[in-house]
């Protein structure tokens, strides 16, 4: 799917990666929220401990918690600075077994229990067709598996309120996405005509139920719920967010927690919340992260019922208003600047070089407003008043201005008077106050700027146009004076003039700036992207990177291919019980003491009381509010349709019983008590529904055969690198050697009879002293050694320079010609079939750990057949010692190796690892005494 979206080309690089990432979550994560991930280990990776100076506990602790490991590994990340929490390393080192870590990674991102993804990308990167293809993505995979609730099968867009004049119209250009660039036609045809799209832009927004409300009546009419998919709804996050009535001077919100009120207090938000399988992504979410929109709270409760399947957000500036601190304990708490949740970042310095316009940032010091908008619009004029894009539209620049009064008063007089700019190129927009009005035809203009039509060259703004404004003509941003753009969105504003217009072609831009904006922009274009105002001065255009072509060579040496056996390993399932007994485990889990009151007593001075001894005793711990009804739809979700609500119902006298033990009633509501198991209790009553199962196994060799490349997966051709061997100049030499049928010893004959003809010719025209110049031809070793490698060409060691030197060392070794043994590159995964799938014994049974792709393969042949073949591994040593290769490693050395020499009798195959950490010297003596004990056998 990546390949195919790729070489269709209709998305930038920028998006392909966040698809990458966002498909990676979403099959290989389970679509699980990320602080599960964390706590399951899933991120983890390999750690030797026995390396570290660390305590036994520490190390015990590491080992068996994930979580722990997972919190460790975050805080102790390399940075320029050293790490990157070390005083929460340090804590955790000291302190193993007083950090609560699955909680601590739980408030890192923020509590949610639903999936909270959040993608950065730079304005102008595409934000809003990335949306689409995530709709398209999970709407083609919903299809093809609709019970699989990874996938999503409706979609809501909502856009931060205060945004929605400029916002809600470029979201409208999802309609216009074209799916064949993710999926194929036909499948991208019928998947358009499967998406309805409805945006619930009416002015009147109701407040006593969906009858009167003429958005929710939009949703109304694709009732009934239960099998709606392909439903895109576009909304103002206002018409979904929590009720709001005024108390004195503060907004309070208030949340109706039963359904007939909630709907009387807002019908669209409601109906909304009833959809199955809804993905929620939230435009420019910075904003939604402040306490005016309580957007959280809102998804909160949709998940609460079921119903949502992940929140999917989008920002150029993923960072919070103001730090946020979690405690990890009295001594050590982290501090959040960036929003946590971010999966894919995309950074603006990659997105000039890569597609943007590039800018060049003037700073006007010592000058008055007025006069820096002199310099700034001459500028412009003198550069792009001829400019005219591929698509018709004429470069445009934007004054923005602090007040409607300045404009009027100040700066168009400024413009059409002393400057004598035409009042036909200068458009004026705003919202007009008592004062200063503007007609209709004005706003008409302004969403008109990136049309042909549009002949303005100035544009006149006021608290608009800073944010989600796409308009890619936009060439040139003027900000004279304090006020012009607010402090927190210095950086935005600039950077609305960089969209790119015409594809592969140079484009620039212009930004003028008086000394206080400057300063604003250069402490957030360091604080927010690593950069200055120098290094976006000093930004090229990264250059479309030099294509090698590529070239199979299996017909020309005739490659067969490898017969071999691989092991095969069947599980089925084995019921140890004929009925699961649901209602009998469920009474047995009700009287379970194991799960009572297992959780840490941790030290909250409330609800501590004592018994007769003396002793501290907790006996409850107030836990997440949670009705009946939720606990079951909780219960249902974990389950991963396995189970439904219905399949509960008929067990509610015990179900409640087991609720009412291991929850807690407080004034009129209910929460969980979190001193049991809560996870733990739901797992139970889950397995209850189920029978008792064996897992068995069942082992056998089958034999395959393996092609060591594959044409069709053979790109044509790859970026160019000084890893590729042979160089093109020798791969030409190849080919045209192929070409001549000629061996490498009758093309060097040629060559030296070709030069004795040339040296003849001197003599005879009396030029014998420049025959010493003529140099002697030589043939380089990959041309030399051409029928004993290089079954395509060339390959590709971008992962290992140890790989590339030592077949420059060991195709033409005279073991090699002697016994006319051939060498061959097979690390390059995607394109060979030769791998082998490995297996460890646990517990007695077979436990697949992975495919194993040999680097090399040398091969000695017996006529047309290959007779003998030995599996040679080169490994960097800062991969040597990885769990998952040792064992594979293990499984290839002994049962791979004895199952098939036993199979073909005699020995057919032979294993040699060769480790960087040892001298070129000392690896190519352990090849000459393996080829001497294997090959001549």
């Amino acid at each position: 799917m990546l390949q195919y979206i790729r070489e269709r080309g209709g998305l930038r690089e920028a998006q392909v990666e966040a698809v990458e990432t966002y498909l990676f979550l979403k099959i290989s994560g389970l679509n699980k929220p990320l602080w599960q991930l964390f706590a399951d280990g899933f991120f983890n990776r390999e750690l030797d401990l026995s390396s570290l100076h660390i305590s036994q506990q520490t190390r015990r602790v590491l080992e068996n918690n994930p979580a722990a490991m997972a919190l460790f590994q975050f805080a102790s990340q390399k940075n320029d600075n050293g790490t990157a929490l070390p005083e929460l390393e340090k804590y955790i080192l000291a302190h193993p077994g007083s950090i609560d870590y699955t909680e601590v990674i739980r408030k890192i991102f923020y509590g949610t229990n639903y999936t909270d993804y959040l993608f950065s990308l730079p304005m102008g990167a595409g934000k809003t067709f990335l949306m689409a293809t995530f709709i398209y993505l999970d709407l083609y995979f919903a299809i093809n598996e609709p019970e699989n609730p990874v996938f999503a099968h409706n979609f809501i867009i909502l856009a931060p309120s205060g945004l929605k004049s400029s916002i809600i119209p470029s979201l409208k250009t999802i309609e216009k996405f074209n799916p064949a660039w993710v999926v194929p036609e036909p499948t991208a045809s019928a998947l358009k005509k499967l998406i309805k799209f409805e945006i619930l832009d009416q002015a009147k927004t109701a407040k006593k139920g969906s009858k009167q409300n003429p958005n929710a009546q939009k949703i109304t009419q694709h009732q009934p719920f239960a099998d709606l998919m392909g439903l895109v709804m576009l909304v103002n996050a206002e018409k979904v967010i929590l009720d709001r009535i005024k108390d004195g001077t503060q907004l309070e919100l208030l949340e109706q927690s039963v359904d007939e009120k909630d709907k009387q207090a807002n019908g669209l938000r409601n109906l909304i919340g009833k959809i199955p399988g809804l993905q929620i992504h939230i435009d420019e979410v910075h904003h939604a992260q402040t306490d005016e929109i309580k957007l959280r709270q809102v998804v909160g409760k949709w998940h609460a019922a079921s119903h949502v399947n992940s929140v999917v957000g989008y920002s150029g500036t993923p960072y919070l208003a103001s730090p946020e601190k979690i405690k990890v304990s009295d001594e050590v708490s982290l501090k959040f600047s960036q929003i946590t949740n971010t999966v894919h970042y995309y950074p603006l310095t990659l997105a000039i070089r890569n597609f943007l316009k590039k800018p060049r940032v003037e700073v006007a010091s010592g000058l008055q407003p007025l006069q820096i908008i002199e310099k700034g619009v001459r500028d412009f004029y003198q550069r792009y008043q001829h400019k005219t894009y591929a698509n018709g539209t004429c470069a445009k620049a934007a004054i923005y201005c602090g007040s409607i009064e300045r404009l009027e008063k100040e700066v168009y007089p400024f413009l059409v008077g002393e400057l004598k700019i035409p009042a036909a190129e200068i458009l004026k927009y705003h919202k007009g106050n008592k004062d200063f009005k503007l007609p209709v035809e004005n706003e008409t203009e302004f969403n008109s700027l990136d049309t042909p039509l549009s002949k303005k060259k100035v544009v006149l703004l006021v608290q608009v146009g800073k944010e989600g404004w796409d308009c890619r003509s936009l060439t040139g941003v003027i900000l004279s004076q304090k006020g012009d753009s607010p402090a927190n969105m210095v950086l935005q504003t600039s950077c609305r003039c960089l969209r790119q217009v015409d594809r592969n072609s140079e484009e620039t831009a212009l930004i003028w700036l008086n000394h206080e904006n400057a300063q604003i922009l250069n402490k957030q274009l360091k604080e927010e992207q690593h950069t200055s105002i120098e290094e976006l001065n000093k930004l090229a255009k990264t250059q479309a990177a030099e294509q090698t072509p590529r070239f199979s060579r299996l017909e020309t040496l005739n490659l067969p291919a490898i017969d071999f056996f691989q092991l095969r390993v069947e599980y089925n399932e084995l019921y140890t019980e004929h009925e699961p007994n649901t209602r009998q485990k469920l009474t047995r889990l009700l009287h379970d003491a194991s799960l009572k009151h297992t959780a840490v007593v941790r030290s909250f001075q409330s609800l501590r009381l004592q018994d007769d001894t003396g002793k501290t005793v907790i006996t409850e711990e107030k836990g997440a509010a949670c009705t009946y009804g939720q606990w079951l739809a909780c219960i249902a979700k974990e389950s991963f349709g396995s189970l439904q609500i219905i399949d509960l119902k008929p067990f509610g006298e015990e179900l409640e019983k087991i609720f009412g033990e291991i929850s807690i009633i407080e004034n009129g509501e209910t929460y969980l008590n979190e001193l049991y198991g809560q996870e733990e209790i739901r797992k139970k009553i889950r397995l209850a529904f189920h029978r008792k199962r064996e897992l068995q196994t069942r082992s056998e060799t089958i034999p395959q055969s393996a092609q060591m490349l594959l044409v069709g997966k053979l790109q044509t051709e790859i970026t160019a690198h000084d890893k590729l061997y042979p160089n093109p100049a020798e791969v030409q030499e190849i080919l045209a050697a192929d070409r001549d049928n000629r061996s490498a010893a009758q093309r060097l004959a040629v060559q030296k009879q070709l030069l004795e003809q040339t040296r003849e010719l001197f003599r005879q025209q009396g030029m014998e002293n420049m025959i010493p110049n003529l140099p002697e031809p030589v043939l380089a070793k990959p041309v030399q050694c051409k029928d004993r490698s290089f079954h395509f060409l060339p390959y590709d060691f971008r992962q290992s320079r140890f790989e590339m030197d030592f077949l420059k060392e060991t195709i033409c070794m005279k073991e090699m010609e002697s016994l006319n043994l051939e060498m061959y590159f097979n690390g390059e995964k995607d394109i060979t079939d030769f791998r082998i799938d490995c297996f460890a014994r646990k517990n007695d049974r077979w436990q697949r750990v992975g495919l194993y792709t040999p680097d090399f393969l040398l091969i000695r042949r017996d006529g047309t057949k290959i007779h003998k073949i030995l599996i040679i591994e080169t490994k960097g040593s800062g991969f040597a010692e990885q769990s998952a290769f040792l064992q594979r490693k293990h499984f290839v050395e002994t049962e791979f190796l004895k199952m098939n020499n036993e199979a073909f009798k005699y020995q057919r195959f032979e294993y040699l690892y060769l480790a960087d950490s040892d001298t070129m010297d000392e690896n190519l003596g352990k090849l000459k005494q393996k080829i001497n004990a294997f090959m001549t056998a």
